[in-house]
């Protein structure tokens, strides 16, 4: 969330502090992220960070809530293709950003957000809500074309999708990546059967 006091900003510095504190955040680690590296790597004052973010955590969100606004995977497509296919596709993309680029930065927000209910509530709203609707929306879809049978609730099929994304970047037992989203497609598939 921005704020509102000062100069206006210039979008090329905003843009440049967005960019690496992601990616500052995937190298280094949420809790090693600091406002002084960020504006250092974007080529500002510290001060012109805090007159328009109170704090990492800020910085981060709109760093996120950017990135989902541009991700065609967030678009349900023609329904042309396989719901199947579609459902892996968003996948991928999904856990490939996070292998990439926003994993670190949303454990980090997550363990916030678990004492900020404030904090909890937009990343729901911005990142994981996005995400976890256009999933719906094609597993609906899925099913209302016959491709699916609804032989579970579909909220909890969206959950294990997502889920097993989380519970590997907590534990980070084993990649999240395209391979991840093969599995978790083809386990959809099999949750739901054929209609």
């Amino acid at each position: 969330m921005t704020g509102t006091r000062g100069r206006p900003r210039s979008e090329d510095a905003r843009r440049a502090i967005l960019r690496v504190a992601l990616e500052l955040c995937e190298r280094d680690g949420y809790q090693d992220l600091t406002i002084k590296a960020i504006a250092d790597a974007a080529g500002v004052g510290r001060q012109t960070v805090y007159r328009w973010w109170p704090d990492k955590a800020a910085v981060l969100m709109e760093a996120l809530a950017g990135l989902a606004e541009q991700d065609p995977a967030l678009r349900v497509h023609a329904e042309s293709a396989a719901v199947l296919a579609e459902i892996e596709a968003l996948l991928t993309a999904t856990y490939e950003l996070t292998r990439r680029l926003t994993g670190q930065a949303l454990v980090g927000l997550m363990a916030d957000a678990q004492r900020d209910p404030e904090l909890s509530k937009r990343l729901q709203e911005t990142v994981i809500g996005p995400r976890r609707a256009v999933l719906r929306t094609l597993l609906r879809r899925g099913v209302d074309n016959g491709e699916f049978a609804e032989t579970v609730p579909l909220d909890l099929v969206v959950d294990f999708a997502f889920g097993a994304m989380w519970y590997r970047l907590l534990s980070r037992h084993a990649p999240v990546d395209g391979g991840l989203a093969r599995e978790v497609a083809a386990a959809v598939a099999a949750m739901l059967g054929r209609g």
